[in-house]
């Protein structure tokens, strides 16, 4: 196989079967058999000028469902079917190729050759199955302890198991969520779940057939991002933020991964479409953080199931080109670490990191900084006293010489602590509060409003979502709660930005319609079932003269 070549294994038992190779048609499409449940894409061969492949499979409504795509630096990727009742008949492989030689032509189509074993025991899919319905039935009759059992865990994702739609607000650019869970939830994985990077209670026993998405490549009805948390929502410019990533319902990865917010009327475009290149991998628990200077968006880390991160993606805001960082140093794989951007260079603090069983995964305490400029992360060497090893907390940059280090979360406890580092002296202290003080909490959302100001908004801590609103002013070292009717929603592993709206109830003499800064809110869950793809917006100005 030293040629250029996609391939193929269809069921647990089929043979390798060619799709793609390096002299021939570019698209193919490829019927499935109605007795495979699984499907394994891989590539063979020198990659040369190729970017991608991509994959999704169609069913007999021609409803597309992305599996993923096949880069340089990704070669494999599965899917496997089994949360569905069964798989329908009239399910197709769409495999399309992006980069190098092209041959425009009509989609190939190739013929599978089913595989039949000579045990006629029934295969081991279906034996997996059969499992996990029984499993799933007999957790129905000890639900009531799922959740209790779940407390105290590392990373146990803010959600729950109770069907219920997302509340929708009536209000422009808002969007409306699909019903996301059915009842019941495997309780006797929870723990075993607790321990991988943003690992969640499984829920969804209800067997209803999961309608996804267009993909963002082809004219999709979907109008907005689907509900999620875990993902990141970074502004590049005073009327546009980039939604990355995300987990929903079921603990499926938002096949939706990547979209554009637009201020100006919070609508949603689907951003995938623009941007060239190999994108990075389904992911939550990432950082991603805008340099204004190079216009470019660094993402870093997360986790994807029992898969970890320590890469370093790149997306061009001026030509929409991802590029994968080859750097240089050390950085463990980390999830739900805080990264923050100074003077060109990247803070990750803190964060969870894997550990070998039968060790929990465990929290960091460290910082590391990545150069891009070097393309290497360092350690510096920093004194005081820093905060203690913690995932899910905030950090927010003030006065373009402070990170303000808040609460996070390191099993079993929850914080509510408070540290500054001070960047030119590279020195931790603890930062001495008053004033009614958050509640231990992690996943919770935080803003910076003003120059000595910043929100801390929702969070989890250990039990529920909170809706709880506050504001630390850092000359006074106070809190500040806030009644908002607005941030009245439980919700935790939401994404919190400000930006600059049109402000239609101003006016001046030059036009009718002049700019404010505005407090955006997506996403999230709320531990009881509810994963949210509503856009809130607060004044800024509105907040700091509450506060």
């Amino acid at each position: 196989m030293d040629e250029f070549g996609v391939y193929a294994i269809f069921g647990v038992n089929g043979p390798p079967q060619r799709l793609l190779r390096a002299e021939g048609s570019c698209r193919v499409s490829a019927a499935v058999p109605p007795s495979v449940r699984q499907v394994v894409l891989f590539s063979s061969g020198p990659w040369g000028e190729r970017i991608c492949v991509n994959a999704e499979l169609n069913d007999a409504d021609q409803i597309p469902i992305t599996i993923g795509k096949l880069t340089p630096y990704n070669k494999c990727l599965s899917w496997e079917q089994w949360e569905e009742e069964t798989w329908t008949d009239g399910v197709t492989l769409n495999v399309s190729l992006e980069g190098g030689n092209l041959t425009n032509s009509q989609p190939e189509l190739i013929a599978v050759n089913e595989y039949t074993p000579k045990n006629p025991t029934a295969p081991l899919a279906d034996r997996e199955l059969s499992g996990k319905r029984k499993r799933e039935q007999s957790t129905e009759e000890d639900g009531g302890d799922r959740m209790s059992e779940a407390r105290g865990e590392e990373n146990i994702c803010p959600n729950g198991v109770k069907e219920k739609a997302t509340p929708v607000r009536k209000g422009k650019g808002q969007v409306k969520s699909q019903k996301l869970f059915g009842n019941g939830a495997d309780a006797s994985k929870v723990k075993a779940a607790a321990n991988e990077a943003g690992a969640t209670p499984l829920q969804n026993a209800a067997r209803t057939k999961s309608r996804q998405a267009k993909t963002p490549t082809q004219t999709s009805s979907l109008v907005g991002p689907s509900g999620r948390w875990g993902q990141t929502l970074c502004p590049i410019d005073a009327q546009t933020a980039i939604l990355i990533g995300g987990q929903g319902a079921r603990m499926q990865f938002c096949k939706d991964p990547m979209w554009k917010l637009c201020t100006e009327d919070l609508s949603w475009v689907a951003a995938e479409t623009l941007a060239e290149g190999p994108t990075p991998e389904a992911r939550i628990g990432h950082s991603a953080v805008f340099d204004p200077d190079s216009k470019r968006i660094f993402v870093f880390g997360g986790s994807k199931n029992k898969k970890w991160f320590n890469d370093v993606h790149i997306l061009d805001t001026q030509s929409w080109r991802w590029t994968m960082v080859e750097a240089q140093g050390k950085v463990p794989p980390l999830a739900y670490h805080s990264c923050s951007m100074f003077r060109g260079e990247l803070f990750v603090l803190g964060g969870v990191f894997p550990r070998p069983n039968p060790e929990p995964d465990g929290c960091s305490d460290s910082l590391y900084i990545f150069d891009p400029h070097l393309s290497i992360w360092y350690q510096p060497i920093v004194t005081g006293d820093k905060p203690s090893p913690r995932s899910g907390h905030s950090a927010c940059v003030m006065q373009e010489r402070y990170i303000y280090v808040f609460g996070g979360w390191d099993t079993p406890v929850c914080y509510n602590d408070m540290y500054m580092l001070d960047l030119g002296l590279m020195e931790f202290s603890v930062v001495k509060t008053s004033g009614k003080a958050p509640s231990p909490r992690s996943w919770h959302g935080s803003a910076v409003l003003s120059e000595t100001k910043f929100l801390i908004h929702g969070g989890y801590n250990g039990n529920n979502a909170l809706s709880d609103t506050f504001i630390f002013d850092i000359d006074t070292n106070s809190w500040t709660e806030l009644k908002l009717a607005q941030l009245s929603t439980p919700r935790a592993g939401h994404s919190i930005v400000t930006m600059e709206t049109p402000d239609h109830h101003g006016y001046s003499e030059d036009s009718s319609v002049s700019a404010g800064r505005t407090l955006l809110v997506f996403g999230g869950g709320d531990n009881e079932g509810t994963f949210f793809s509503d856009v809130t917006s607060v004044s800024v100005e509105d907040l700091l003269a509450a506060a």
